[in-house]
């Protein structure tokens, strides 16, 4: 089921707000109770016990306050937190072992690409049956890492833009793609939205799907998406809530328990709340029009409160921030 966004929805959203992330009003955070981890999470931690003792997870710190993170200048300052680089270029040669520490987006990507090639066939006003739905359209996957979503987009017809602050992300999807005539004209480029603002690119879709918990500069992160994006053109965005339930699954349980990802791959207090990407999208000139949360068979649900995908659309004029 999708999620709609109505404008007495975003009405709501932008009056509970108070400031967070650099001149964007966003609710403080409030922490829901913590809820047991899903019930086959249970089961297969129970069959999967390591032979030494696991070091508990760390808790949840407060989300960041105090100065904004975001730097000066607007979206050309590049976003880029090199831990985090440094971090996925680890595990670099991993990106196509659907039982690696890439599971989780292995067993997500049909669920996202459902839902892309839903709004994007009403947006666009595509045959969402046709083989080909998105031929003529230019779509650039933001933090691509090794084409696991850039290829399917291709085969849907889609002139695809690939882009990948991780050298080795990028060799990896790239010989992925070449050994299929259909995915060998994806553009994969080592660089960042950042750095194609400044060379004035621009897409009917703009896509960046579990990226914006890893930037160092969210709010202009979201402006670099904007700029990247025609007027009317899509952006999409998919991250993990900032929530306590999300803390159980996507941290302890994800990490700890079922040892799906590294350690430390995600950071609880960088995470995003719906409520905050929607206003960091508003501040971009780009309207929330439609959300909707993954659920662990994976489908789509209205549960928002852990794994989420939001899509906007640019408005036809820039905002008075300039975007």
């Amino acid at each position: 089921m999708l999620r709609r966004m109505p404008p007495s929805l975003r009405r709501a959203l932008l009056s509970s707000a108070s400031p967070h992330y650099g001149g964007v009003h966003v609710r403080n955070p409030s922490l829901s109770p913590s809820q047991a981890l899903l019930p086959q999470w249970r089961r297969q931690a129970s069959v999967a016990s390591p032979s030494a003792p696991t070091p508990p997870p760390p808790p949840p710190p407060s989300p960041p306050r105090g100065p904004s993170r975001l730097g000066e200048g607007g979206p050309t300052v590049s976003s880029l937190n090199p831990a985090e680089v440094a971090k996925f270029a680890a595990l670099a040669e991993t990106w196509w072992d659907s039982n690696g520490p890439f599971k989780p987006l292995h067993l997500m990507n049909p669920t996202r690409l459902s839902f892309i090639r839903s709004t994007l066939c009403r947006h666009f006003r595509r045959d969402p049956y046709s083989s080909k739905p998105f031929e003529g359209l230019k779509v650039i996957d933001v933090g691509c890492g090794g084409g696991i979503l850039s290829e399917p987009l291709a085969r849907m017809g889609a002139t695809v833009t690939a882009i990948d602050a991780v050298d080795k992300n990028i060799t990896i999807a790239s010989i992925h793609a070449a050994s299929d005539p259909t995915t060998a004209s994806i553009e994969y480029c080592c660089t960042t939205a950042e750095a194609l603002v400044k060379e004035k690119r621009m897409f009917d879709a703009v896509i960046s799907l579990e990226v914006i918990e890893h930037v160092a500069n969210p709010l202009e992160f979201c402006e670099s998406l904007s700029a990247l994006t025609v007027p009317n053109g899509v952006t999409v965005v998919s991250t993990i809530n900032r929530s306590m339930r999300a803390y159980a699954t996507a941290i302890v349980a994800a990490e700890y328990i079922l040892r799906w990802l590294p350690r430390g791959t995600h950071e609880w207090s960088k995470l995003v709340t719906p409520e905050e990407l929607s206003l960091m999208l508003q501040k971009a000139s780009v309207s929330v029009e439609e959300m909707a949360g993954f659920v662990y068979n994976p489908s789509l649900s209205d549960d928002i409160s852990v794994n989420y995908i939001a899509f906007g659309v640019k408005s036809e004029m820039p905002s008075s921030n300039g975007t």
